[in-house]
Parts: structure tokens; sequence; C-alpha cells
């Protein structure tokens, strides 16, 4: 039997139901952020993306391997993420963002 430590930091999300619609990792040291539905404070020693307020749910991405899986319905917040060099795969997501759904949400990863 081994010892597992875990450590975790409780994070205040506001306006939002889940942690990974206000932010999630795109790089190393990047995160992909709603700053309105989550303090920066809460990521010491991060690099952060503001998702465009117009684009409140953009901040939701799946990072594989080094490129992210990114929504085509947010085009502005896209557009900053090409500009800092984050690589991406565009899906279209439109019926499951019906159902307040997201990238995240249908996402398993696997490492062999």
């Amino acid at each position: 039997m081994h010892a597992v430590s875990r450590v975790g930091t409780a994070v205040r999300v506001m306006g939002c139901l889940h942690l990974k619609s206000a932010v999630t990792q795109v790089s190393d040291n990047t995160l992909l952020i709603n700053p309105e539905w989550v303090s920066k404070d809460d990521f010491p020693g991060m690099q952060f993306i503001e998702v465009d307020p117009s684009e409140p749910y953009a901040a939701n991405a799946v990072l594989v391997d080094g490129t992210i899986i990114y929504p085509s319905s947010f085009p502005k917040t896209r557009a900053k993420m090409e500009t800092a060099g984050i690589p991406m795969l565009i899906v279209d997501a439109d019926e499951l963002a019906k159902a307040e759904g997201a990238v995240t949400c249908c996402s398993l990863i696997f490492r062999k």
C-alpha cells in the first residue's frame, strides 16, 4: 500500500457553476481566465490570457500534448490566444453550449 499525499486549494468562483468555466490551462505557465468569475490571485506565478468580455464562457479549453482543444464559437478570445502563439485544434461545440456544456465536459484524456 502506498501513501498518497494530496494538496488542494479552495478557489472561489462567482457567476458560473464550474472552475473550468472560469479558468483553464493553455500552456505550461499560462491560464485562460475570465477574471469576472475567478481571481487571478488564486493562481500565483502564472501568466494569463483574459477572455474577451463579450465572450464570458470562453475560458473553457482542454490542453493535450501542448495543443488546446477549443470551441469555434469564441473568435475574439481565440484571436488573443493566436497572438500569444497558443496552438489550437478548433472544434464545433455549439450544441454542447446549449446545455451549458463545454469541451472539458466531453473530454477524457488517457495516457499510455
